[in-house]
């Protein structure tokens, strides 16, 4: 009896020390999302209420306002999203590519609502997220995932202003998420 007893406390010792990792916020962990080009592409849809359409649409400009990929120059900028792809800001002392969508997730803490997080098209026709994370679409199923840290207001995508240098070496933003672009 004493066994199985301490068996399972090792057991429940083990899942809560992964609930507790997986709890990290550290980590950007793939979540299910919906992404969308316009909102009115979203209401069409009629996955979401038109109204988070609208709200998430909004965060989604604000975060590419705050958060979007910096580059030093025009040209590093467009050898990553394409020629005539990308905007000057600050009065031309940066260049951030074009807001081409926004991705929508589900809020899981506090229940109910809808986030939203800008979406770039790099010019090999690939999606990323708000944080620089790719996201990957399933065509059979049609589910979209993005990393979590894509509709956190805070990160940054990348953190830094990109230099031509830094592009070409990393082929872009580097390590993705998943393996496919969005698509259509």
């Amino acid at each position: 009896m004493k066994r199985s007893q301490s068996i399972v406390l090792t057991t429940l010792m083990a899942g809560t020390g992964l609930s507790l990792s997986a709890c990290d916020a550290d980590v950007s962990k793939p979540v299910d999302a919906l992404s969308y080009t316009s909102v009115s592409e979203c209401r069409t849809a009629g996955k979401i209420p038109a109204d988070q359409c609208e709200a998430a649409y909004a965060q989604a400009q604000k975060a590419n306002e705050q958060n979007a990929p910096r580059f030093n120059e025009r040209q590093s900028c467009e050898e990553q999203y394409g020629v005539a792809q990308c905007v000057p800001r600050n009065n031309g002392s940066f260049f951030t590519p074009l807001l081409t969508g926004f991705v929508v997730g589900q809020l899981l803490n506090g229940g109910g609502g809808y986030r939203g997080a800008p979406m770039y098209r790099d010019r090999d026709g690939s999606y990323f997220g708000g944080a620089g994370n790719r996201i990957s679409r399933d065509y059979v199923t049609g589910r979209t995932q993005v990393g979590s840290d894509a509709f956190n207001s805070s990160a940054r995508a990348p953190a830094r202003v990109q230099s031509r240098s830094a592009v070409i070496s990393r082929s872009g933003f580097g390590g993705g998420f998943g393996h496919g672009g969005f698509g259509g």
